[in-house]
């Protein structure tokens, strides 16, 4: 079966009734983990865009306070994917460039402040530079006044 595209998706969720609208959704939320999360994300988080930014950021302190495993660079990489993986996941939920390089600013920062030997490995110094370098791409994006404040942060990485 072949999915319809999103704008023959629209005009049909135009046409639905209210209450048929609510069932279709509840039904989509039960069969996938990332279908509820971004529900739950549009009904009860996104109208406080820097409360959410807070959280995700609490979020990632907790797994940077976790130990990767046996400190071999497999598993440090392993273990900054993980947390790269969930921030990248709320990051799309948000659909926000400052909520982009706001928590991808504090990835990088919370790399360097936990010692972590970027150098030392090829596979870790290319994710680092993958993040700077969408850091880059998303400031450039925003406001002038905004881009001086982001790249004076990038700076400091």
């Amino acid at each position: 079966m072949k999915a319809a595209g999103l704008t023959e998706i629209k005009k049909e969720l135009n046409v639905v009734p209210p209450a048929q609208l609510v069932e279709l959704c509840l039904r989509l939320a039960k069969f996938k983990k990332d279908n509820k999360e971004l529900l739950s994300y549009l009904l009860f988080e996104s109208h406080n865009l820097q409360g959410y930014i807070e959280a995700v950021k609490e979020n990632m302190d907790t797994e940077f306070a976790a130990e990767p495993g046996r400190g071999h660079v497999y598993y440090i990489k392993k273990h900054l994917r993980k947390i790269l993986r969930n921030t990248n996941k709320q990051i799309k939920y948000t659909g926000s460039k400052q909520a982009e390089i706001e928590l991808l600013l504090y990835f990088c920062t919370k790399v360097k402040e936990s010692g972590i030997k970027v150098n030392d490995s090829l596979a870790l110094s290319n994710l680092y530079q993958q993040q700077l370098k969408k850091i880059e791409k998303a400031i450039s994006a925003q406001h002038e006044d905004l881009q001086y404040d982001y790249l004076r942060q990038l700076e400091k990485l």
